[in-house]
């Protein structure tokens, strides 16, 4: 049945597919080996060291997530390195729900056994060492964007601001302190309510439930709009770039991040994403066309996990 896996089908999945699928991600020791390849390439016996699985288990799930095309190896000296594949369109989506919600001790001590094998492979390498060239797609304790963020931001003043798709107040709750206000914006009264409950304690930020692409806000007031990943959710891009630029006052910045091209519309559905992303020179001309002076717009990341999505990063000052 695994073969009915394979990256190839067509991405309508029959009841027997759809059950097949389900039954690859039903199994723990399967989400085990997978979160772990995820992070390294390791061999059959080093699964079986970190796992404690008995050897011919690791093998036989190995095998299988072969044949659906989720795993792959490669020979590195008398061994075989396995790791993920990038996901089958099929599986990207359901893999993607579940990685996101996946926390557990036991996958945690995983990952610690698995740092302290491939430690024991380096031969003498410090960390920084071992990953040199490919640092950024390796996980080290405290460095995560939020703590680079949030070091950086101690820099900025950023003056009035409005958060469009401001989710549940994460961003502003970061840049909070810098700002002289902050206005959150977002179409889903539940998630403003989450952002309202989180941000209870400060003062200088409110919240309103409005459509991005007719916001209910006086225009030349606002010194800084942050659009984070707003814009995967619109088929309209240059008519919400067009109303973030009419509340700024001259100087004023938009900072936004959106995904670049790609082609997962599963997971876009899954995401209620409206677009399959956006090209860096399309979005450059977008911004212009809205009379603002583009200060950066450019792929500033990959992401080190399937299905590697791209993230263009766009500063952009009013004329």
């Amino acid at each position: 049945m695994d073969s009915q896996l394979h990256p190839s089908i067509r991405m309508s999945l029959t009841l027997d597919q759809s059950t097949e699928l389900c039954s690859l991600f039903a199994d723990a020791s399967r989400l085990r080996l997978l979160l772990l390849l995820e992070q390294h390439e390791l061999s059959v016996a080093e699964l079986t060291e970190v796992t404690g699985l008995a050897q011919s288990r690791v093998s036989t799930h190995l095998a299988r997530l072969k044949r659906a095309g989720l795993a792959q190896d490669k020979r590195s000296g008398n061994a075989a390195l396995y790791s993920i594949t990038e996901m089958p369109d099929e599986s990207a989506p359901l893999w993607a729900i579940l990685r996101e919600r996946l926390d557990d001790t036991q996958l945690r001590v995983d990952r610690e056994r698995a740092s302290q094998v491939v430690a024991a492979r380096k031969h003498g390498q410090t960390w920084a060492e071992s990953v040199a060239g490919r640092m950024e797609l390796h996980y080290s304790p405290g460095r995560t964007w939020e703590t680079t963020a949030a070091a950086l931001i101690g820099l900025l003043d950023l003056g009035d601001v409005v958060d469009i798709a401001c989710g549940d107040g994460v961003l502003t709750e970061l840049i909070a302190a810098r700002a002289r206000h902050i206005t959150g914006i977002d179409i889903s009264g539940t998630v403003i309510a989450a952002a309202q409950k989180r941000l209870s304690s400060i003062s200088n930020v409110d919240f309103c439930e409005a459509d991005m692409h007719s916001l209910p806000l006086p225009s030349a007031r606002y010194d800084h709009v942050f659009l984070m990943h707003a814009l995967s959710y619109t088929t309209e891009p240059r008519k919400v770039l067009q109303e973030a630029a009419r509340l700024l006052r001259p100087g004023g910045h938009i900072v936004l991040a959106t995904l670049a091209p790609h082609g997962h519309e599963q997971i876009m559905r899954a995401y209620d994403h409206r677009n399959l992303g956006i090209a860096p020179d399309k979005l450059r001309k977008h911004l212009q066309a809205c009379d603002l002076e583009v200060d950066s717009c450019r792929i500033s990341s990959r992401e080190s996990r399937p299905p590697y999505f791209e993230v263009i990063t766009a500063i952009a000052r009013k004329r």
